[in-house]
């Protein structure tokens, strides 16, 4: 027999139907309450409400669980290429080598971006953020294909989700070298997605770049294990702005500006910003952890437990290994790098961050991987969009080949009621 829940109001029962999705998730469907009973329900930041059912990702806060389309993030990340999970969530399944082969040929025929592009770059100050540039960029491409917007059929569909996964890495690459007052380059086919991407960070026209295989599989699964999670607030936005039929780019482009809050994507950013706090204040980590543990003090540790995993998050036992590896392999002589081991062996081994689940986070360790390859505090957010973008693309394309309808909140208003209207001269 199917699970009912039972409301009570005003000596009233209605009766709302259970859903339980296939991991054993239950919700109440709500969706007739306020024709039944004329009540809504309250619910700040969304935090108990299931705006829609999905089939893309699985998160399980308490075990510390996280899959993508069933597979475990654990196998993923040790296995696949960046791009061959961007298929898995595109898509709904692993490609076959064929599947791979042209999906990868499909991308590089759009990683060009049209030279106009480099005018709307230069319109920026070298200053600007390039998470406002990134969006600006993402949102334009709907001016440059406005076709995006006319056609939704499944073709023009699935030429704009091409077209996105292959010049988003172009669009992150110029907007660091805008930054940096270097050249831009082009992109360079003959290279996997990832090391491109590093050749259009890094290179310079003076001189080959080299490609270190260690730091591209690094790049692949720092990617990877931002590839999606859930319906969180940039994944939430980009739904919400698709629901009205708005083109991928401008959802996307959406999906960037939310990600850009500091208590969404800016946590890998804060956590190196610390770091040089503690350096700055002559490197006492101690000071810092006892400061962390005072309740009066305000100081928290950044990148240190996580609002959703109530254990460990497990996309950062994973990234812990890669940090290790990079560190490694790079040899770099870094004292805020220093000062983040010392703050992780303190975190792993006492007993006040142990009790409360305060254990390091995927924001910690991704933030000290981005500093060890060169790439600027302010891009770190831009590498995180980049390796959300198959989430969103996903959740857009899941959205609307569901049919939902367009996203309207309701409120309970708080406001004056009804008053009379005061011309200005008898205010």
């Amino acid at each position: 027999m199917p699970e009912i829940a039972k409301l009570i109001l005003n000596g009233n029962t209605y009766e709302l139907p259970v859903v339980e999705g296939t991991e054993q998730e239950k919700a109440i469907d709500i969706g007739p309450l306020r024709d039944l009973t004329g009540y809504i329900t309250l619910d700040y930041g969304y935090k108990n409400t299931g705006a829609t059912s999905s089939a893309i990702t699985f998160l399980d806060g308490e075990n510390g669980i996280l899959h993508y389309r069933g597979y475990p993030i654990e196998q993923l990340a040790e296995k696949s290429s960046f791009l061959e999970v961007a298929y898995l969530l595109v898509y709904g399944e692993l490609p076959t080598t064929e599947q791979f082969a042209n999906f990868e040929k499909d991308i590089r025929n759009h990683t060009l971006v049209h030279e106009d592009f480099r005018k709307i770059l230069d319109g920026f100050p070298a200053s600007a953020h390039p998470m406002g540039v990134m969006a600006s960029m993402v949102c334009s491409l709907t001016a440059f294909y406005p076709e995006s917007i006319s056609n939704r059929s499944p073709e023009m569909i699935e030429l704009t989700i091409l077209r996105l996964l292959a010049k988003m890495p172009t669009f992150v690459a110029w907007a660091y070298k805008h930054s940096i007052g270097h050249p831009v380059n082009y992109p360079q086919n003959k290279l996997d997605y990832c090391s491109n991407f590093l050749h259009m960070m890094f290179g310079l026209p003076t001189e080959e770049y080299a490609i270190n295989p260690e730091i591209v599989r690094a790049l692949n699964i720092l990617l990877i294990l931002h590839a999606d999670h859930e319906q969180n607030c940039s994944a939430s936005t980009v739904r919400m702005v698709g629901s009205s039929k708005a083109s991928l780019y401008s959802s996307v482009s959406a999906g960037i500006n939310a990600l850009w809050g500091p208590l969404h994507g800016g946590a890998n950013q804060e956590v190196i910003e610390m770091l040089e706090a503690i350096k700055a204040d002559g490197g006492n980590t101690q000071k810092w952890i006892e400061k962390a543990k005072d309740k009066n003090d305000p100081f928290r540790l950044m990148g240190f437990g996580h609002r959703v995993y109530k254990n460990f998050d497990p996309r950062a036992k994973i990234i812990k290994k890669t940090c290790d590896t990079v560190l490694a392999n790079l040899g770099i002589n870094d004292p805020v790098l220093t000062i983040a081991k010392e703050l992780e062996e303190a975190a792993l081994n006492d007993e006040y961050f142990i009790s409360r689940k305060l254990y390091p986070n995927v924001d910690f360790y991704s933030g000290i991987i981005y500093r060890a390859l060169g790439i600027p505090t302010d891009m770190f957010t831009v590498m995180f969009a980049l390796g959300r973008l198959p989430g969103w693309i996903a959740q857009w394309k899941e959205m609307n080949e569901n049919k939902e309808p367009i996203g309207r909140p309701r409120q309970v208003y708080t406001g004056p009621t009804e008053r009379p209207y005061t011309p200005m001269n008898e205010r």
